[in-house]
């Protein structure tokens, strides 16, 4: 074989190495990015699905639908009102933990409704919700299973307290001023 012929071949197989090497450094990177961009989310996608790229394709799908959405922030005025309906919600609590918790989910719902987040089914609030607060929507899906739950056969008073919590892990996210919240609440 000519000379020529095997530096042909050398090239080709340097460039298909050197391919081979780009395309798993990609994936690593994006598994990277991924894991630090949704945290315990990206670690329960993974559990759910048939392996890490079914997992990671619905992670950056989610990503790409989140880019689309007219996700804003409330208006300071906007702040305060909820603020204050939590702090309300949070004070019927005390005597009407049932009624409290439908409240919370509603009240969580219409900010997120007017932050931008559609409004299709739970399961899609959730996934929209898990793109910008990742480290929440596990307490959410936690809340919305109690309130269901509680909606169908009723649920214990212990139970009701721990998605109220858990509303409210979500809810300071989203009003995005914990400070808010805390100094009204005081």
């Amino acid at each position: 074989m000519p000379t020529w012929a095997w530096i042909i071949i050398a090239v080709a197989v340097a460039i298909l190495v050197a391919g081979a090497i780009a395309a798993y450094m990609a994936r690593k990177n994006q598994t990277k990015r991924l894991r630090e961009r949704f945290g315990p989310e990206y670690d329960r996608t993974v559990s759910e699905h048939d392996g890490q790229r079914e997992a990671e394709k619905e992670l950056a799908e989610r990503e790409r639908k989140r880019e689309r959405l007219d996700i804003v922030p409330l208006e300071p005025e906007a702040q305060k009102r909820y603020a204050k309906s939590w702090q309300d919600v949070q004070m019927r609590f005390v005597d009407d933990p049932p009624q409290a918790i439908g409240d919370a989910d509603r009240l969580v719902t219409d900010v997120m409704r007017d932050r931008g987040y559609p409004m299709d089914d739970f399961d899609q609030r959730a996934a929209d919700i898990s793109v910008d607060h990742p480290q929440v929507v596990e307490s959410y899906r936690s809340a919305h299973v109690i309130y269901e739950q509680h909606q169908n056969n009723g649920a214990e008073t212990e139970d009701l307290r721990q998605a109220f919590v858990h509303y409210r892990a979500l809810f300071e996210e989203l009003l995005e001023s914990r400070e808010t919240v805390g100094q009204e609440a005081r």
